[in-house]
Order: structure tokens, then C-alpha cells, then sequence
């Protein structure tokens, strides 16, 4: 497909339109008769170097020397069984590293079967005879090479980009290949950049494929494999700018993913309570399609203009085009934080309350609800007392909630809590939540639980890796499904499971957990996780993903949505016309069509 030519490829004028304004704003300068004011272009790349502090966050080129190529985060952080048996965190880049969780090893043992004695080791490194070859056009190089624009062939950074972290893209690195990788990838440095790339992939009919922080669990990711032209995997990671300020977006898997993937998902992170879901805290997109750019002419803060283009952009997955500029609202860095938790009798008390407290419009930061299953993995988690002292107070605490409370150790759910803010609103916000809880017979747990619950959400990823090594397949998935509803899609949603393990074949009894994550005036989120042992299965991905599609169809049955903020690129589309009725899903493809006639942005998301 050719480059589409003049005001079309520029977002339908939008130069002309900006030279117009400019010579109504010159009427208000005091200048010589005569003066006239243009607008330059802007340049490829900033003149100076970006500073020490930019240049930290951004991950290198290749990757690969400081992430895992086969599993979540660090190469030298992970969780491991030390020769005592007992479960430890290595490196030292977050809070638990080097600290021993003795508890972890007996409840894998009494929940899932596992055994250390059952060990699988992976692959140490890649071999580069399995990874196919690249298929990169020549004419298409020959091009982007007169850019300037980084690019390599290199077999490991095209498989790096190959995948996100959905578990059967992890399970297939440890034991294989995948059939179809990208064959370049291209590192541009700016919205200009970017503009090149599209018009070269219009060029030379090549599909295109962002790639941000490659944590998706969608399988949005994934190269089709029928896909016969060079995929170009666009790694924008180099575009990230310094900011210094908060914006208090924070989704579990903030330390890798980008802003862009965010909108590109529509994500949602811990904090929405204050800060909002991306789509209240954007202001602005900027998106580079084969038709063009597009973008808005103001940065108002509200604009009624008929439908708001940014929402063909939230959520669209990298099927129309490249997001290269996003303006989010800012906050100033919070004064004062502080975590907290609460102990209920049971998962519908916890619920009922999580209720009122978005009814009364009181959420903190953050509040999210474990039920027992997943406090009692949380339990397991649970680091080396350091004294005596310490283990008896904790025996203390067990004992007041189990025997004095009268509290099942069966049945409670624990809330953990994060407050921050002013700090005198903090400690009156604090206590407002807290009252409430004592209603639906909540009782206070203290800051360490809170804290100790929310430092595990950036870790939860690596123990899925752990559990990989002692044949435990585990993932997690989510919904948003209205308050009336909440109760009986997570006991329907887990009794499915247990049910569909036992026709399968799974061997050993399977971990099925849920928290309630969000909550919204008319619903909340709720995460389930889903875990077992694969001993004994000829063939466990495809055990555990009919297993996972049969909750999802239970999920939906129960009024539950697609997804709350995971996206549902490949894994979920089959669902999605159902999702948006057939009229809304003929409008996606009619988007799709007008904007990427062509497909060059063919990553095969959402339709």
C-alpha cells in the first residue's frame, strides 16, 4: 500500500489548520509590518543526551541482559527452594529479597501435590539453531536503513519480542519454540520515527506489531503464524520520557509496562479509587495509523465534538496504529501513606462491606479482599519470624481471632488496605473505612499485613515461575460484574473449575482462589487464580486452557464482563462479538477497515 499523500497522511489537514491559527494569533503580537510566524517540524532527536535519571528507566536494547527471556522480570531475582527446604527470594532489588519463607514449601505440598522431588529444570539459554530465520524484506531494510532509525536481525531480540507472559507463551519457551517470531526489530526515538516506520510498512506491504513492556496476558503479543510478510516488531520503549511527577497509575506490572500499552489496553492500576482508571487520567494521544495521524486539535478538558476519538484508541491493542505521545493528568507525590487490613468472618461480610464503602464514596487508594484461599496462600507466604518475641505475638493474634473472635481459620477473608493523601484526611479517612468494617464484623489486623499484601502483587508473577519448575501450571484472569452479582459468580466460577479439573484428569487437588480487586459505584473486579499439578497429563496447556475457557464461559454466564483490564487480544476474541453485540462489533471492523485497509498493523487483536 502506498503512503497515503498530503493533508490525508497528516490527520486530515491538521497542518494547514495549525498555519491558519498561527496567523490569527500573530494579529495579537506587537511585530514589524510585515512579520510573518511558521511552524518548523519538529526535530528527529533532542539535541542533548537524556539525563542520568531518564536513562535509568528505560530497559536496554537488549533486553535480554537484564530480563529473563524465558519467565517474568529480573535474570537475578526469582524464588527458589534453599537446601533447608525453604522457600527464598534472591537479588536485592525489591523489599523481600533474601528473605526465607518457610511456610511456602508445606503448603504447595498439602494443596497441590507438589514435591521438591519432582524437579524440572529449563532450558539455560536459547538455542539459536530452533529460532526461525528472519524473512525481512531486503527492499524494506534498504529503506529503513536511510532512516537512521536502530534496527537489528538479532535471533534473540526477535524472540524476546515474540511474546508477552500469558502462561502458555512462558510453557512454550521453557519447552520449545514458537512457530512464527518477528524477522526485524526497530527501536524509533520519537513520534517522527515513527511516522517513517508506517509509511516504509505501507511501502513495502509489512506488518507491523508494537511492543511496549511485552507483559500482556492476552496473547496480544504473538506473531499469527500464518502471517507470510516481514512482521516488524516496533519497540517504543526507547521513546519514554523523564516526568518526575506521580500520576498514580499503578498496575501490577508497572516496573515493565509502558504508558502506551496502557492505553493501548485500556489498564487499570491499584490506586484507581483516587487517581482513576487511563482513561479518566488522559488528556491527550497521539497515534500514527497507515491513514495518518491522529489526534486532537485542543487539549481542553472536556470537548463535546461527537464521539471522542480517544476512545477508537483505548482499547484498540495495536490494530489501528502506534500510540507515540500521551498527556495524563499529574498529582503531586502524596504527603503521607499508610497500609492497613481488616479480618472478616467470612468472604460475604468482606464483600457486603467492600459494598458500602463504595456506596458511602469512602474507598481508600486502594482495598482489595482475599478470600480464605488466597489469604491461606498468603499466609504461606509469610516470612522467617525474626525473635521469639515476634512468633509469640503472632500466636497471640491467631488466637484472639480464632478462639476468643470465635473467627473459622477456614472461612475468614482479609482486606488489605492503602491510604495516602494529606495526612490529618488520611487518619479521618482511615478511621471512616475502619468504622465501616466493624459493622460487617471487621476487625483490624494492623499496617504489616497491608503492606506485606501489597509488596507480594509485584512479586506474584515470579512465583508462577517457581511453581513451573515443580510441575504446578498457575495463571491468573479477571472480570468486572455488577455488586449483585459478585457473590455468586465467585463461588459458581471456582466450583466450575474443581469440576472441570476432575473431568480432565487433573491428578491433584486444584488451587482456585479469588480477590476482589476494584471497586465502582455499580460493581467491582474480581481476580480468580487457577492453579494445579500437570503430573500425570500427557498434554497440560491445552487441559489447563479448556479448563480456563470453561471459566470464562461461566464468567459470562454469570453476568461477568470479557475483561476489566487485561484486554482481550487473541485469547479472548472468540468472545467479543458476544461481548459488544453484532452491530458494535461491525462498528470495530469498519474502523479497522477505514483506518488499516491493508492490515499493515496485523497483529490479529480483537476481531
Amino acid at each position: 500500500m502506498a503512503a497515503a499523500a498530503g493533508g490525508e497522511r497528516n490527520g486530515g489537514g491538521s497542518d494547514g489548520a495549525a498555519q491558519r491559527r498561527l496567523r490569527i494569533l500573530s494579529g495579537h503580537l506587537h511585530a514589524p509590518p510585515g512579520t510573518q510566524l511558521s511552524a518548523n517540524p519538529c526535530r528527529g532527536r533532542a539535541a542533548t543526551a537524556p539525563s542520568a535519571a531518564s536513562q535509568s528507566r528505560v530497559f536496554p536494547k537488549r533486553r535480554q541482559e537484564i530480563l529473563k527471556w524465558n519467565g517474568w522480570g529480573y535474570n537475578d531475582s526469582k524464588f527458589i527452594f534453599n537446601k533447608k527446604g525453604h522457600a527464598e527470594f534472591t537479588g536485592k532489588r525489591y523489599q523481600i529479597g533474601g528473605i526465607v519463607f518457610p511456610l511456602l514449601k508445606e503448603w504447595l505440598e498439602k494443596n497441590l501435590g507438589g514435591s521438591l522431588e519432582h524437579k524440572i529444570t529449563p532450558r539455560a539459554s536459547l538455542n539459536i539453531s530452533e529460532i526461525p530465520p528472519s524473512i525481512a524484506s531486503e527492499e524494506f531494510l534498504q529503506d529503513l536503513q536511510m532512516t537512521k532509525i536502530p534496527y537489528s536481525k538479532e535471533a534473540e531480540s526477535r524472540v524476546f519480542r515474540a511474546h508477552g507472559h500469558c502462561l502458555h507463551e512462558i510453557f512454550l519457551l521453557r519447552e520449545g519454540m514458537f512457530k512464527r517470531i518477528p524477522d526485524v526489530v526497530v527501536w524509533p526515538e520519537c513520534h517522527d520515527d515513527v511516522v517513517k516506520i508506517v509509511e516504509l510498512a505501507c511501502k513495502h506491504s509489512v506488518c507491523i506489531i508494537p511492543y511496549g513492556g511485552g507483559t500482556s496476558v492476552s496473547s496480544a503479543l504473538e506473531c499469527p503464524p500464518e502471517e507470510k510478510r516481514t512482521i516488524v516488531s516496533l519497540d517504543t520503549s526507547q521513546m519514554l520520557g523523564e516526568s518526575g511527577y506521580c500520576t498514580g497509575h499503578e498496575p501490577d506490572s508497572m516496573e515493565f509496562s509502558t504508558l502506551g500499552g496502557w492505553v493501548a489496553t485500556r489498564a487499570s492500576g491499584m490506586k484507581k479509587n483516587i487517581y482513576g482508571n487511563i482513561e479518566d487520567l488522559v488528556v491527550h494521544i497521539k497515534m500514527v495509523t497507515p491513514r495518518g495521524v491522529i489526534q486532537k486539535s485542543c487539549q481542553g478538558p472536556r470537548m463535546s465534538t461527537g464521539p471522542d476519538i480517544h476512545h477508537f484508541i483505548l482499547g484498540s491493542e495495536g490494530t489501528l496504529g502506534v500510540v507515540t505521545e500521551v498527556t495524563i493528568k499529574i498529582r503531586p507525590i502524596p504527603e503521607y501513606q499508610k497500609y492497613g487490613s481488616v479480618v472478616f468472618p467470612n468472604f460475604e461480610r468482606g464483600v457486603a462491606c467492600l459494598r458500602e464503602v463504595a456506596k458511602q464514596r469512602c474507598a481508600p487508594a486502594s482495598i482489595r479482599l482475599m478470600d480464605n484461599e488466597q489469604f491461606q496462600f498468603g499466609h504461606a507466604l509469610k516470612p522467617q519470624v525474626a525473635s521469639i518475641f515476634t512468633s509469640l505475638l503472632d500466636g497471640l493474634k491467631k488466637f484472639y481471632i480464632t478462639k476468643f473472635k470465635g473467627f473459622d481459620p477456614n472461612l475468614l477473608c482479609v482486606a488489605t488496605l492503602l491510604f495516602e493523601g494529606d495526612r490529618e484526611k488520611v487518619l479521618q479517612h482511615e478511621k471512616q473505612v475502619y468504622d465501616i468494617a466493624a459493622k460487617f464484623g471487621g476487625l483490624a489486623a494492623g499496617e504489616d499485613n497491608g503492606q506485606r499484601g501489597y509488596m507480594l502483587t509485584f512479586v506474584i508473577a515470579y512465583i508462577r515461575d517457581m511453581g513451573l519448575d515443580y510441575y504446578i501450571i498457575g495463571e491468573s484472569f479477571e472480570t468486572s460484574v455488577p455488586w449483585d452479582r459478585v457473590l455468586d459468580l465467585c463461588r459458581n466460577v471456582k466450583e466450575r473449575i474443581a469440576r472441570e479439573c476432575k473431568e480432565k484428569g487433573v491428578q491433584f487437588p486444584p488451587f482456585s482462589a479469588c480477590r476482589v480487586t476494584q471497586t465502582y459505584d455499580a460493581g467491582a473486579c474480581v481476580y480468580f487464580y487457577l492453579g494445579f499439578n500437570y503430573r500425570g497429563l500427557s498434554d497440560p496447556m491445552r487441559v489447563y486452557e479448556e479448563i480456563e475457557m470453561a471459566a470464562r464461559e461461566e464468567i459470562l454466564a454469570n453476568g461477568g464482563s470479557l475483561s476489566h483490564h487485561h484486554g482481550v487480544g487473541k485469547l479472548r476474541k472468540h468472545w467479543l462479538k458476544e461481548s459488544v453485540s453484532d452491530v458494535g462489533f461491525g462498528m470495530l471492523k469498519s474502523v479497522k477497515q477505514f483506518v488499516d485497509p491493508n492490515n499493515i498493523f496485523g497483529n490479529g487483536n480483537l476481531l
